[in-house]
């Protein structure tokens, strides 16, 4: 509808809207909640609703409402009025009708004060009644900054899901992104964000299945070589975020033998999802936006160094990973802004973000990855994955990552039989 009506505000979502935005669950909401209707007086993301709790704020037209959140999932825009025009949501369902109004309130940058923490809050919490509180944000976003970017670097946040974020001081709509909003990120840029349905959820059903965790898994992978699974995976086990935005897509591992075993399938995973990383990051070059230095952010990068040897191997990049837990900063950072300790975010970002160790990409690995497997993955992820792509002749990758296992045992039997004392 959005396309039909054109409706600026979508390319700035990247083309398409995701099901996974404010307007599709309040749309679901609407449709199977027919008794409840008529009491909706408002919609609040979580991201909104604690500030304005810590605070007391009751008042609709004084609700501080994340731009960075309604930015990324609501299709605020500044430059275009706001908010979607009620016109198109109607258009959309009526059930729509009216709704433009009900999320009324104060739009605001996450360095600006939602309010003052309630004599309430501040008994049960231990702080100061009165204390300044910071409008919300996406966790995702306020990890970023806590990482350390600035403009030029991606931070890929490995959690649950995968947000991939850039920061530039000026940018055009990117087609196939989660989007680009004013602010988002960081207060005086735009946040570009784009990333995975799912990496460590993945990675975590793979290893329950098996009636272990990623932890215990991943022990003896660092010992596994790019391609010796002889497998191929299609992290799509929660659908696809970015660049197809599909939500109906499921997981695809190509390669499968009797003989393999639940490790295989993690550094698969872990293949998988670095390789899905690395489609959205040339998208981002294809627009204009540098990709100097990649960051790891999130628990998983300070747990598990085979993830991040497989990024910075299957990306062809030396990673970044921030000594200690990162996780967090970026909430300190805005706390810190709303009480006046700092007054820009670089300020505060030179006081308190980690430095960083870095991986670099093993050529030899790098060059299996660039030259063979990322290639397969790409025919497979837009020819699977694009519901108007042509024909896929797919008749060669099987022999392909049979060829490329086989050829990474014959490396490892050469230099096993090297390493051997003479007798």
């Amino acid at each position: 509808m959005a396309q039909r009506m054109n409706l600026e505000a979508i390319q700035w979502c990247g083309g398409v809207y995701p099901s996974e935005g404010g307007f599709s669950k309040l749309l679901h909401w609407l449709r199977h909640h027919p008794e409840r209707r008529h009491k909706l007086v408002t919609v609040l993301e979580h991201a909104d609703m604690f500030p304005a709790m810590l605070c007391g704020i009751e008042d609709i037209g004084r609700l501080p409402r994340s731009i960075g959140v309604a930015g990324a999932k609501w299709m605020w825009n500044r430059a275009l009025g706001g908010l979607p025009p009620q016109d198109y949501l109607t258009a959309v369902d009526p059930l729509f009708e009216g709704v433009r109004d009900k999320l009324q309130g104060r739009y605001a940058k996450s360095n600006e004060i939602a309010g003052r923490l309630t004599l309430e809050w501040a008994g049960r919490i231990g702080l100061r009644e009165g204390t300044p509180v910071s409008v919300g944000g996406l966790d995702g976003h306020w990890d970023a900054l806590g990482a350390g970017i600035r403009e030029g670097d991606i931070v890929t946040v490995l959690g649950s899901s995968a947000p991939i974020m850039a920061l530039a001081s000026n940018t055009s709509p990117i087609p196939g992104t989660c989007g680009a909003a004013y602010g988002s990120i960081h207060p005086d840029m735009f946040g570009i964000e784009a990333g995975l349905g799912a990496s460590g959820d993945i990675w975590d059903a793979i290893a329950r299945r098996a009636g272990t965790s990623v932890t215990a898994l991943s022990r003896g992978l660092e010992n596994y070589s790019a391609g010796q699974t002889g497998l191929l995976r299609l992290t799509w086990d929660n659908g696809d975020r970015s660049v197809l935005v599909n939500s109906e897509l499921g997981g695809v591992t190509l390669g499968w033998k009797l003989t393999h075993t639940p490790q295989d399938e993690l550094f698969a995973a872990f293949e998988g999802t670095a390789l899905h990383t690395r489609v959205i990051l040339e998208r981002f070059e294809e627009h204009g936006v540098p990709v100097r230095r990649l960051i790891l952010g999130g628990r998983a990068p300070q747990k598990n160094e085979v993830v991040n040897r497989v990024y910075a191997n299957a990306l062809g990049k030396p990673v970044l990973v921030p000594r200690g837990e990162a996780t967090g900063l970026g909430a300190a950072i805005f706390a810190f802004l709303a009480a006046g300790t700092f007054q820009t975010v670089e300020d505060a970002q030179d006081a308190l973000c980690l430095s960083y160790r870095t991986v670099e990409p093993d050529p030899a690995a790098a060059k299996i990855y660039d030259d063979r497997l990322y290639a397969l993955y790409k025919r497979l992820y837009f020819g699977f994955g694009h519901t108007a792509a042509a024909a896929l002749g797919a008749g060669d990758i099987l022999p392909a990552l049979r060829r490329i296992a086989a050829e990474s045992v014959n490396r490892k039997e050469k230099l096993r039989l090297q390493d051997r004392p003479p007798l």
